[in-house]
């Protein structure tokens, strides 16, 4: 009885727009689930190991430049600001970031809220004359900042090419957020990763160890553990491939075989060769960059890259709005 109590109770927390997001994703054509239910604390730890993979560039490449470009961020956003990172994940490419800004405070924002407090304790080891305020939420939207910020200059910071995970449209909605939260007057030091050879894309997404296939397989395992799912899991495999009309690489969950199965009592059916779409990261040549950002209500002022032009992190500020041209 206490079991079944237990089971009940932890169906009842779960969050409303994932199962929201799951069921009306598993009955639309295509199918598709939105990648940032993959971040549960398993998902988070996973993501963790990927950015070490060999064939993962991004991580190693960031933070190269990132220890490039924090005296020039430290020269034009000045020292004293509250660095806001939205989906600080472990925080692993922060301290380089506060090492080199000076900050007054920093507040990681994520949607792992485990994560999120276990990544905030270490840094405040890491840091312990800095005051931090970690906020669970879906950052998405807008994000009301705790009392203890709201009247600093804010430096956001988001970094992994994270924006690379949405269409174009929401990728503007979120940096319109983003600028909502932060304020008039604030700067974003943000990574977003270049367009460039499929034959180095794909191994990114599809790496020789297969922990990016555990962390996409791992959000059929969190269905079946939080939605009460049945979804025969050995059923499915992962798949990453580049689209090049689009610029983006895509991960699929694929059925190998027919499967039926079910969902908080919902019955669903994929046939063989058919198709989850789980996520897309967007890749950018330096123009269109620059026009997302701006499009977003973002000024670039600096840009750096390494010397392959893999990467590029970029620093833009939320200037006043024109009323003309």
């Amino acid at each position: 009885m206490l079991k079944e109590e237990n089971d009940t109770l932890e169906r009842t927390m779960v969050d409303p727009m994932f199962r929201a997001d799951v069921l009306n994703g598993l009955a639309a054509r295509p199918r598709a689930i939105q990648a940032r239910w993959f971040y549960d604390h398993r998902g988070s730890q996973l993501f963790e190991q990927i950015t070490d993979l060999p064939e993962y560039y991004p991580t190693r490449t960031e933070a190269a430049l990132l220890d490039k470009a924090g005296p020039q961020v430290l020269e034009i956003a000045g020292a004293g600001r509250a660095v806001v990172e939205f989906g600080s994940g472990s925080s692993a490419k922060t301290p380089r970031v506060l090492s080199a800004i000076k900050p007054s405070a920093y507040v990681p924002i994520d949607i792992s809220g485990d994560f999120l407090r276990e990544s905030a304790r270490e840094l405040s080891r890491q840091f312990p004359d800095l005051p931090v305020h970690p906020v669970e939420a879906n950052f998405l939207h807008p994000v009301p900042l705790p009392d203890q910020v709201a009247t600093l200059p804010k430096l956001g910071f988001f970094p992994g090419s994270t924006i690379g995970n949405m269409t174009a449209a929401a990728a503007v909605d979120l940096l319109r957020a983003m600028r909502h939260s932060l304020g008039e007057g604030a700067h974003l030091l943000i990574g977003i990763d270049r367009v460039k050879d499929p034959a180095v894309l794909v191994p990114a997404y599809d790496d020789s160890q297969g922990v990016t296939a555990a962390f996409n397989m791992n959000l059929l395992e969190r269905i079946n553990r939080e939605l009460d799912g049945t979804i025969p899991i050995e059923n499915f495999r992962h798949k990453a491939v580049w689209n090049a009309a689009i610029e983006r690489i895509e991960m699929h969950l694929e059925a190998v075989r027919d499967s039926e199965f079910t969902v908080e009592g919902r019955s669903f059916s994929i046939r063989q060769g058919e198709t989850i779409h789980t996520e897309n990261s967007h890749k950018y040549t330096p123009s269109g960059a620059r026009l997302l950002l701006r499009s977003g209500g973002w000024t670039p002022v600096a840009e750096w890259t390494d010397p392959d032009d893999k990467f590029a992190l970029l620093l833009a500020e939320a200037q006043p709005v024109r009323a003309a041209p």
